[in-house]
Order: C-alpha cells, then sequence, then structure tokens
C-alpha cells in the first residue's frame, strides 16, 4: 500500500507479541526490514522472524531490556552492523499493573515508568543520534495509550508515564522538526492483546468489554499497525508531534453514552441487515 516502506528499516521494541507484534509484520508485508526486540519471548521472536521472511524481506531478532542503556545501544548497533542504517524505530514496549495507589510501592511505581518513560526515552535518544549522524529524515512512533489523556483508577502509574511520553514526544518533534525528524504517537484503546488477556477471560468479559467501547468491539492489533504503517509512510509526512488516538471511541467518554438511544441504533441495524 506503501510503496515508499519498501526497502527501509525499522526497529521494533517489544515485538514479539501483541501490537509490536502486529506492527512488525504489517511493516513486513510493505517490504520493510525488521529487527525485532524482544526481552524473554524466544521462541515467540523466532516464529516472528520466520512470519517476517517469508514477506522476502530480512530481519533480525535481538534480545534486550529497553531500559538497560547498554542493552539498547548493544540493539542499534547490531542493527546498523547488518543493515547499514535504520529508518524507523518504533518504541512499543509497555507494561501495566493493577494496584490501588493507596497500596503502591514506590517499587511497583518505579517499575512502571522506568519501562514505559525511560524506556522509550532511551529508544528515542538512540534512534535521534543515529538519524543526525546520518543526516536521516528518521522517524521515531511511540506506543503510547488512550491513558495518555484518560485516568484510569488502580493504573496511576501507568497513567502517568503513558502522559509523560505524550509530552516527550511533542518536545522532541518540536526540537527536531528543522531538520526533518518526525516523532509521533499511536494511543491504542482496548485492543486484544496478552497485556489484556485478564479482562477477555471468559465469553462475558469480552461481549461486556465489547459494549464499552462506541463502535462495538475490542480492536484487533493489526488495526493498530494499520496506524503505524500510515505515520511511516510518506502519506504522514507533514505530521509531526501527534497522538493518533485509535480506540473506537473509548475516548469519548463512553459511560455517558445513551443506552436507551443505543438500543434504537442497534436495532436500526438488525432491521437494515435483515433487509440486505
Amino acid at each position: 500500500m506503501y510503496q515508499d516502506l519498501k526497502g527501509k528499516v525499522a526497529i521494533i521494541t517489544g515485538a514479539a507479541s501483541g501490537i509490536g507484534r502486529a506492527i512488525a509484520l504489517r511493516y513486513a508485508q510493505e517490504g520493510v526490514h525488521v529487527v525485532v526486540n524482544y526481552h524473554s519471548k524466544e521462541y515467540e521472536a523466532q516464529k516472528l522472524v520466520e512470519a517476517i521472511k517469508s514477506y522476502q524481506v530480512d530481519a533480525l531478532m535481538i534480545k534486550g531490556d529497553t531500559t538497560n542503556k547498554n542493552d539498547m545501544e548493544k540493539l542499534v548497533n547490531e542493527t546498523i552492523q547488518h543493515f547499514g542504517a535504520f529508518h524507523i524505530f518504533v518504541n512499543n514496549a509497555g507494561i501495566q499493573s493493577d494496584i490501588p495507589s493507596h497500596t503502591m510501592s514506590l517499587e511497583e511505581f518505579d517499575k512502571v515508568i522506568d519501562v514505559n518513560l525511560r524506556g522509550t526515552f532511551i529508544g528515542c535518544q538512540l534512534a535521534l543520534h543515529h538519524y543526525m549522524k546520518s543526516k536521516f529524515k528518521g522517524l521515531i512512533i511511540n506506543v503510547t495509550s488512550v491513558h495518555e489523556i484518560i485516568p484510569w483508577p488502580h493504573y496511576a502509574h501507568y497513567c502517568a508515564s503513558k502522559g509523560g511520553v505524550k509530552l516527550l514526544t511533542q518536545s522532541l518533534a518540536l526540537e527536531y522538526a528543522r531538520v526533518q525528524i518526525r516523532v509521533n504517537n499511536i494511543a491504542p484503546g482496548s485492543v486484544n492483546t496478552p497485556i489484556n488477556a485478564k479482562n477477555f477471560k471468559t465469553e462475558q468479559d469480552k461481549k461486556d468489554a465489547d459494549l464499552f467501547v462506541p463502535l462495538g468491539y475490542v480492536a484487533e492489533p493489526e488495526e493498530i499497525a494499520n496506524v503505524a504503517a500510515f505515520l511511516a509512510s510518506k502519506e504522514s509526512k507533514y505530521i509531526t508531534g501527534q497522538t493518533i488516538v485509535a480506540d473506537g471511541g473509548l475516548s469519548l467518554y463512553p459511560s455517558h453514552r445513551n443506552f436507551e438511544h443505543d438500543q434504537l441504533l442497534e436495532s436500526f441495524t438488525d432491521e437494515v441487515n435483515t433487509k440486505r
């Protein structure tokens, strides 16, 4: 779909599963060579590399902790050694945990901040250094969350980290705009990924999660990957410092929906589908 992506090289952190995996496969479909960073899921990373190569592009898997700068420098250096350069850096690695704020330890708070915010800064900094040194009009995509703008009880550390990434992205985008380095966010809403699996334990859980989203369903990772492909392409070349919210309307305060109105719309939809 995006011919200008063919032959580019992308690094994706936390790529072994979920949204990172979907982005890696979508990039491969576009002809992008992909570097799969993973932390512990070696088998999943290996299977992903095999799937990427089936699209006739090259792929590497490199283990590393995104909060460890030495590991991330190794990730970047091995990528450059193998491919000569990279053009897209996707900070996707992230964690979350359900903890009431009054019982949250500083260690629990710091862990989420370290992975989601500090790790994203390390990735951004190393990408920026490479782009400046190589004089590339490089691209950085940070995967944040709809909770960069929506508060979430029991997830204060997560919201703080994602809100921090939002302003980090805006600051870096402004700082490097004159050299045509673009930095943007993707903010997914509810997505059917392993990190959210506990929310979909039963068929009723999944149905309730679907109904909470205004569009009526929880997204699949591929729907977020579509946004990542667009942001990596020249079709988005005038976009920087922005967050594209891909949440099915979740940030439109779905709890304020008029459920009687929703029922009327659903009846109308059923009638239309029957006539088809």
